[in-house]
């Protein structure tokens, strides 16, 4: 799809020449992904293999990520904590699935200060563990419980073949940890946060995310049962892009997290856990993104507003009134920035597009006089708009909830394009080459992996909105294993 403003032509001509860019993602999406990372100024690899750098407009996304989700968190109860970095082997090797999960994406001190460790210390892969050891001694009675815990912190996960954003051997999450007294208090948490999840990828995000349930092949390691939110990046590929499980009692057994109950029996808690990372950056660059670079939806847009003056040289009140007005819109809460930047504006134009910016202001010296603004928007709005002064402030406000609902629409309209519901092997094998396909699956591992072989697609859930169906195995022929279809398709 081509943004606002410019013919087909004319945008693939400036591609080149005003951005650089050099692939699209029809093209060549990996290309493309890593050309807008780097053009956007969003991220860069980092010395050591597998790590990044995320510049200072990559990271007020994150932020904006954060605020949001931290805002849902608090509101459903939780409280932010921190724990350490690194965590005793021993640790780690107390639940048998989670460190066999695990094992190889461990990074492992072995020497510090000087000396061998008596004890190998592990490189916080994840925090079940450690967190888990804490509560066993932080909880004693039901009156301690739920404990509803949250941390923002960075983990360490040795990715053989990293990409910024999506696997990087270190990366930015939070991790959200909680003990109940029975399954059914856990289980209500593990949905209600996958329901925070799915409310942030549609509202922030602008992210039709299908949810639901992951087969025993794709859980977490050490989980009952596992929860996910997927979305169809613009090549037809899924991308996981938040989990939350249902532990059972796995953890407590291997940490002795128990309460006495009210008869003053002793019962082994129940946990869960759920976490999305800076990995959704990168679902929000390629659910969006077009060949002029970045699509940002405003509740994760830096920059909700650039003022860009033109020719303020003729007349200093030009600069002056774009400051003003950007005052005027950061009052009523618009994340407004005026580009002072010594440089023409065809560059300043073509730069804010490729980085995302929803909403565009132009303001001249005729425009001054004439008491109005031109207003230009990222895609979704053909040509230019003029503003007069005293209703731009109302029309922004009223333009970017309208524009977020514009690309959630777009979205849909894409993934549901992209989606079929197949019965036979050779519709299942071409229909997972561009998009999701729905089908029929027995649920054996074997099956599973047999299909993965075949075609590099996997079952990404077996989704919660999933009417009540049964069939045949779309790769081996017998029954359906959830009583309804399984979303299939290859994945980052």
């Amino acid at each position: 799809m081509t943004a606002s403003n410019e013919s087909p032509a004319s945008a693939m001509s400036n591609r080149a020449t005003n951005l650089g860019m050099s692939a699209t993602p029809e093209d060549d999406f990996s290309n493309w992904y890593q050309q807008i990372v780097k053009k956007a100024q969003l991220a860069e690899n980092g010395p050591a293999k597998g790590t990044m750098i995320i510049r200072p407009y990559g990271y007020r996304m994150w932020e904006l990520t954060q605020a949001e989700l931290d805002r849902r968190f608090k509101d459903t109860g939780h409280e932010n904590a921190y724990f350490p970095l690194f965590i005793p082997q021993s640790y780690i090797t107390r639940e048998a699935e989670h460190v066999e999960g695990f094992a190889p994406e461990l990074a492992v001190v072995t020497h510090a200060g000087g000396k061998q460790l008596e004890e190998p210390l592990v490189v916080r892969p994840t925090s079940e563990t450690i967190i888990g050891e804490a509560m066993s001694n932080w909880i004693n009675s039901w009156r301690d419980l739920p404990m509803l815990l949250n941390q923002w912190a960075n983990v360490v996960r040795w990715e053989l073949r990293p990409r910024v954003f999506l696997r990087t051997t270190e990366f930015l999450w939070q991790e959200g940890h909680t003990a109940h007294a029975d399954e059914a208090d856990a289980m209500r948490e593990t949905l209600t946060m996958l329901g925070v999840y799915v409310d942030f990828a549609r509202n922030v995000a602008a992210i039709p995310v299908i949810d639901g349930e992951k087969t025993p092949g794709e859980r977490f390691a050490g989980a009952v049962k596992t929860f996910t939110i997927e979305g169809m990046m613009r090549d037809g590929k899924a991308l996981q892009s938040g989990t939350s499980h249902y532990l059972g009692t796995n953890f407590a057994k291997a940490f002795d997290i128990k309460y006495q109950n009210r008869e003053n029996q002793p019962e082994l808690c129940h946990t869960t856990s759920w976490g999305v990372s800076t990995r959704m950056l990168g679902a929000v660059i390629m659910a969006h993104g077009d060949e002029k670079g970045l699509v940002l939806p405003p509740g994760l847009a830096p920059h909700q507003v650039v003022i860009v003056p033109v020719m303020p040289d003729k007349n200093p009140d030009v600069a002056t009134t774009a400051d003003h007005i950007a005052s005027e819109l950061k009052a009523a809460g618009v994340r407004a920035h005026v580009d002072h930047r010594d440089q023409r504006p065809g560059f300043k134009f073509n730069d804010w597009e490729l980085k995302g910016v929803p909403i565009r202001v132009e303001l001249g010296p005729r425009d001054l006089e004439e008491g109005h603004v031109v207003l230009s928007q990222r895609l979704g709005l053909e040509g230019k708009q003029r503003i007069l002064f005293a209703d731009l402030t109302a029309d922004i406000l009223e333009r970017l909830p309208r524009y977020h609902e514009f690309l959630l629409d777009r979205a849909t309209q894409f993934r549901d394009a992209n989606t079929d519901a197949v019965d036979d092997w050779e519709g299942f094998a071409a229909q997972v080459k561009s998009g999701f396909a729905v089908a029929y699956h027995c649920g054996r591992s074997e099956c599973e992996d047999d299909i993965k072989t075949a075609t590099v697609a996997t079952p990404r859930c077996i989704p919660t909105a999933g009417v009540p169906d049964e069939g045949a195995c779309v790769r081996c022929g017998q029954a359906s294993a959830y009583g309804k279809r399984v979303v299939f398709a290859r994945s980052y």
